[in-house]
């Protein structure tokens, strides 16, 4: 019974040992998995370009944009962006608790993958064992948000981070994509 229980628990954490029904399911995800990531791509890449021009964004990470310091390597050494875009809000931890409260098409999930759009705080969740210091040192603040752009209709992800980002709905309006 310890054995199994040591090697049960070995193969959950190496994730080493996939059930004939997982394997399917990855088999049949791989045929459409190069249509999917364009659209995650072409999806992330609107986003990421609202994001930045959005007035309560402070800085947005997505080695698409231009902007990114490392957007020159990533051209020459990716095919596609990806579909996760992360970004930095202005107002601190308050501010960022206001967006995740307000999204409505973005879950929120520690996930990073999938075909739905999904959300998530690094700062308490992903990297929340991780202590204050290093976070910081290493970029991940308690500001930053980390989207993984799913599939959706882009008009719907756009509405959805407008309505959220919104502090003041009337200031929000006038603020077009």
């Amino acid at each position: 019974d310890e054995l199994t229980q040591k090697i049960q628990f070995l193969l959950n954490a190496m994730g080493t040992c996939a059930a004939p029904f997982d394997c399917w399911l990855v088999l049949r995800g791989i045929e459409t998995l190069a249509v999917r990531m364009r659209q995650h791509e072409a999806n992330a890449t609107v986003v990421a370009d609202y994001l930045e021009d959005h007035p309560v964004v402070r800085r947005v990470f997505y080695p698409g944009l231009r902007t990114h310091p490392g957007h020159e390597i990533a051209k020459r050494q990716m095919r596609g962006f990806g579909g996760v875009v992360s970004f930095e809000l202005k107002g601190g931890i308050e501010a960022v608790n206001s967006f995740l409260r307000r999204i409505r098409v973005f879950s929120l999930a520690e996930s990073l993958g999938g075909v739905a759009s999904l959300a998530e705080h690094p700062a308490t969740m992903s990297h929340a064992s991780m202590p204050a210091d290093y976070r910081k040192k290493i970029g991940i603040t308690d500001e930053l948000v980390r989207l993984s752009v799913g599939l959706e209709d882009i008009d719907d992800l756009i509405d959805d981070l407008r309505q959220a980002l919104a502090s003041d709905p009337v200031a929000n309006e006038k603020f077009e994509r």
